[in-house]
């Protein structure tokens, strides 16, 4: 198929074409009636008492109209404070579940990274965040890892598909205090945003700025040594609005963990398990006039931590990641319901793997720099027709060093400088075919210096067969291709040779679901997902080879409830059957990965004061990776329940005393691969706004 490149132009072509096919004629159907409702405006629905929203899940509307909100009376409560954000609510296809969780849940939460945030989310298996977390265990999407899944910063990639020296997109480099909320997509999403997007698409948009100056900061301590600093100040004029935000994050994880658990001392202690960062973010928005925004934004990060895995009898490598991401946009709308929107972005990621381990010493760098280019135009063709086209341009440069002092890799030391660049012209149009149907019809056609061109086409229908039922379902084709590091760069870490030849990762994606509105208050979204990838990479005696099949079959739902006044919950569940098909794990489920994981949640907010339970359960995942001597491929972690809880007690009108209790049971239970909790921890801090 890569030489095949002409017909699928000719099909972007015809896509971009098709919307004489939406004609005048079914606009009358697109009429509706003040009281007739559908779920095709489901994200309209209000739970009474905004102060009492828990976690926002919403399908997000086709079509995203601006319009006047009435004035409001002066009010003291903080939930007044309104931000924009440099990111619009996204007019993406509606034919996959779309999950938004905003920042006054953010806050509830206690988050202390994106990954934080994530973990409550539907479909997600957050391996490496939290106590004493092994980096190497992974972040996963409806069984993707997170390199099978596109990260944005408002609209813009961050992925550099890095894979070796613990250089995978790290979600824990941008300041929490600095995100307005955080959205999940899939389905024809990914035809515009990346093929590579099997899981889905993750977009952080972050907070903009507003015209009356706001002060927000938060300090806080706890156990093992916790110390959390956040800040941000936003402010302007009628045409500029900027925010700067900052985060200082330090723990030293240790903490008594049983015989067997990884990386444990002599004392029985967790070792080398600390983490420190601190993070930068800025951004500036003009409005140069009514139809033309320019927007800039910077992310500067440093972290230092120290790594646990196992393998070795004491694990004493040390890991620095310096971030540098760019971002610059201008939006211009260009006639009623056509806008234009034209991004430069650069993201640097430098990581750094250094330590003594026994009698040598080792040394991992990747250093990647990622240039991307996107212009998207935005149709209203009519009132039944949308289109979203465009271009995107992506160059990735990697510098590599591989350096060990022990006589058996001198021979592999090396120096690597590749580079790749990708392009790719990309079409959704969304027909409303009548006031209750609707089909998304996308693709994806790619152009890569080292694996040729690819077409990936997408497509999705959302019907909605009762005011209150709506019946969806997409089906996408993608391909994900090798890092730079998994073609070329010797890990001398680990001892993983690169493999030039690997081939990319294909296969399809799918969804098959229900949204049911049961009464105003409770919204529920049911979601079969599956997905089935050929050529998945991995390591077979010490070398990146492609391992073969892997199928992917799970069931997600997605609960959002206003029981009372000024309470409300969630219930997200995720059952994920992620099963190899070929080679020696044949008929295994995927290592790392639970089959069913719940997160629920119950809260309570008024006047300022907040209390919120969190409960998990995790049914457990095969251990797979470093590997306990006597232990098989095929144990897994028992499964385990924990209970969390956070406060805030207001001391005055802008100061807020919080309380933060994780794992109220106390249990030491193992998360994944023998990494431990530690029990019952604490976090108290003060918040101010002003």
């Amino acid at each position: 198929m890569k030489n095949l490149y002409i017909y699928p132009v000719a099909l972007l072509s015809l896509l971009i074409a098709l919307p004489a096919l939406a004609t005048d004629t079914n606009q009358q159907d697109a009429v509706q009636t003040p009281e007739k409702t559908n779920l095709l405006n489901l994200n309209e629905i209000k739970l009474p008492l905004k102060e009492a929203k828990f976690l926002t899940q919403q399908p997000t509307n086709n079509q995203v109209q601006a319009e006047p909100k009435p004035e409001q009376p002066a009010s003291t409560d903080d939930s007044d404070i309104n931000l924009e954000a440099i990111g619009e609510k996204d007019t993406l296809p509606q034919s996959t579940p779309t999950y938004i969780i905003e920042k006054e849940e953010i806050q509830k939460q206690g988050a202390t990274s994106v990954a934080d945030i994530l973990k409550r989310m539907p479909g997600f298996v957050i391996n490496n965040v939290g106590h004493g977390a092994d980096i190497h265990t992974g972040t996963y999407y409806r069984g993707a890892n997170i390199n099978q899944t596109v990260i944005l910063i408002n609209g813009r990639p961050i992925n550099t598909n890095i894979n070796t020296y613990h250089g995978s997109t790290d979600l824990n480099s941008i300041p929490v205090e600095a995100i307005d909320r955080v959205e999940l997509y899939s389905g024809t999403a990914t035809s515009l945003y990346g093929s590579s997007g099997f899981g889905g698409v993750v977009n952080i948009i972050t907070k903009q700025g507003s015209t009356t100056p706001r002060f927000n900061a938060s300090t806080e301590f706890g156990s093992l040594n916790l110390n959390n600093q956040q800040a941000s100040y936003s402010g302007g004029s009628q045409n500029v609005r900027y925010n700067l935000s900052f985060e200082r994050f330090f723990i030293d994880n240790r903490y008594k963990v049983p015989v067997g658990a990884a990386n444990r001392d002599a004392s029985g202690n967790l070792f080398n398990a600390d983490t420190a960062t601190s993070t930068y973010f800025g951004s500036l928005a003009v409005d140069l006039d009514k139809k033309n925004t320019v927007n800039l934004d910077v992310k500067v990060l440093s972290s230092r931590r120290g790594l646990v895995y196992f393998g070795f009898p004491l694990q004493r490598d040390r890991l620095d990641h310096d971030g540098l991401d760019i971002g610059l946009s201008w939006k211009s709308q260009l006639a009623k319901g056509s806008n234009l929107t034209t991004t430069f972005g650069y993201n640097r990621d430098y990581f750094n793997t250094y330590g003594p381990t026994g009698t040598f010493y080792r040394t991992g760098t990747l250093d990647t720099q990622q240039f991307t280019g996107r212009v998207e135009h935005d149709w209203q063709v009519t009132s039944n027709n949308q289109l979203r086209w465009g271009l995107d341009v992506r160059n990735t440069d990697l510098n590599s060093l591989a350096d060990s002092t022990l006589p058996s890799r001198i021979a592999l030391n090396e120096t690597e400088n590749r580079s790749i660049l990708n392009t790719a012209l990309f079409a959704v149009n969304t027909f409303n075919i009548s006031s209750n149907f609707l089909i998304d019809l996308g693709l994806r056609q790619s152009f890569d210096s080292k694996f040729g061109s690819y077409f990936n086409p997408s497509a999705g229908l959302r019907y909605a067969i009762a005011p209150n039922i709506a019946l969806r379902g997409s089906l996408a084709y993608g391909q994900r291709n090798p890092g730079l590091d998994q073609l070329y760069t010797y890990d001398t870490v680990h001892g993983w040779l690169p493999n030039p030849n690997l081939e990319p990762e294909t296969g399809t994606s799918w969804t098959a679901g229900v949204d049911v509105n049961f009464t105003k208050d409770i919204i529920g979204q049911f979601t079969y997902f599956g997905s089935s990838i050929d050529n998945s990479l991995s390591v077979i005696q010490g070398q990146w080879e492609n391992i073969g099949l892997v199928d992917t079959n799970g069931f997600e739902v997605a609960l959002r409830m206003a029981v009372a006044r000024n309470w409300s919950t969630f219930v997200n569940y995720t059952y994920t059957d992620a099963q190899v098909k070929t080679g020696a794990d044949r008929g295994l489920q995927l290592g790392l990965i639970p089959y069913s994981l719940l997160q629920a949640g119950v809260g309570y907010e008024k006047n300022g004061w907040q209390a919120n339970l969190y409960a998990t359960y995790n049914s457990g995942a095969r251990r797979a990776l470093f590997t306990n001597p006597g232990d098989r491929n095929t144990d897994f972690v028992p499964s385990y329940f924990n209970l969390d809880f956070s406060t805030r007690i207001p001391v005055t009108q802008n100061l807020g005393l919080t309380l933060y209790l994780e794992n109220l049971l106390g249990e030491q239970y193992e998360r994944v691969n023998r990494i431990y909790s530690p029990g019952l921890t604490f976090r108290i801090g003060l918040t101010s706004s002003i």
